[in-house]
């Protein structure tokens, strides 16, 4: 309980800008909490475009989409530390994203890597 009356308090002392990417920030690590995998993801990244207009929230979950292969424990430290440039040192949400999209493409990289050397090795 006491921490949720410190979690209002800083939110009460943000600007409103703030306030909402903290409230995207929220929903992002609760939808994180209840993400379950029903079947096999697919092998390739699936095809979503990205839009012009995205904040930093939208953009990882629709790399989360995108990558679904990907395991979400592996990401979520990077895709955190994108997060907190972008909201608590005021790194612009495009630049945030550029370096997701890197992190993503450099993760699925090192699965098909890995997979090429379970293969190999079998």
């Amino acid at each position: 309980m006491r921490d949720s009356k410190r979690l209002v308090s800083i939110f009460r002392t943000l600007s409103e800008t703030r306030q909402q990417a903290l409230l995207d920030y929220a929903e992002f690590l609760a939808g994180k909490e209840g993400a379950e995998v029903a079947a096999a993801p697919p092998a390739e990244p699936l095809a979503i475009p990205r839009p012009e207009q995205e904040n930093v929230v939208k953009a990882i979950q629709r790399l989360m989409q995108t990558y679904p292969m990907l395991e979400r424990n592996r990401i979520f430290h990077e895709a955190s530390t994108q997060m907190t440039r972008h909201l608590i040192h005021g790194v612009e949400a495009a630049e945030a994203i550029d370096e997701l999209e890197r992190i993503f493409a450099r993760q699925y990289q090192e699965h098909l890597d890995a997979l090429k050397k379970d293969l190999l090795s079998s």
